[in-house]
């Protein structure tokens, strides 16, 4: 079971954002440039109404698309799974606890996209999911590796002023305890030497 939110520490530097309304249940929507009906879970008055298409500058697994203001990004599974069951998971908790985990963090004013929603439709013996979040101008730093003072950004894990959006929160859990920036890191790191950054670089951070 997730633990709830821990407080925000005495030197939290960011400035927090204004509490979104509760998110809303639909039943029966059409996705934008995905097939079938979905459940949704979303803000209050999201309009998908847009046209779906595909967003090539993403990164990650394939399959992320844009519909005017909105990104939509199917989940994929990753390693050896991913060839005999690309996206089919247990049940909708992992979609839900992301968009709980990044909402709050959202509200908290952390850099990052804003959290939309989620949905998920059964599929075999699982549920397939999505993840909603706002379109947000950028460039995608694994194709501007160069770009200075960035990795030292990542490595303080983020400044009010940095420029910078973290965009995936899947799997994000509340867990505190010790030793969690340098596990914030070395998890970074990884993630970062699997995109193709130089060695020299992870090694700012």
């Amino acid at each position: 079971m997730d633990l709830q939110p821990p407080p925000l520490p005495p030197r939290w530097p960011y400035p927090p954002r204004a509490d979104a309304a509760p998110a809303e249940r639909r039943t029966g929507v059409a996705l934008p440039g995905l097939a079938g009906v979905w459940s949704l879970e979303a803000s209050p008055g999201l309009a998908l109404d847009a046209p779906g298409a595909g967003l090539p500058e993403a990164f990650g697994r394939g399959g992320v698309l844009r519909a005017g203001p909105v990104v939509l990004r199917p989940y994929r599974r990753g390693g050896l799974v991913r060839h005999v069951n690309p996206g089919v998971y247990c049940g909708p908790g992992r979609f839900r606890r992301e968009f709980q985990v990044h909402r709050t963090l959202w509200a908290a004013g952390l850099p990052t996209v804003e959290p939309l929603g989620w949905a998920h439709r059964p599929r075999l013996w699982g549920s397939e999911g999505v993840y909603l979040t706002r379109f947000a101008e950028g460039t995608p730093w694994p194709r501007a590796w160069a770009s200075p003072g960035v990795a030292a950004q990542l490595g303080r894990l983020v400044t009010p002023a940095g420029g910078i959006l973290t965009l995936d929160w899947d799997r994000a859990r509340w867990a505190p305890g010790p030793g969690l920036m340098a596990r914030y890191r070395d998890r970074l790191r990884r993630s970062l030497a699997r995109l193709g950054a130089p060695a020299g670089l992870l090694e700012q951070m």
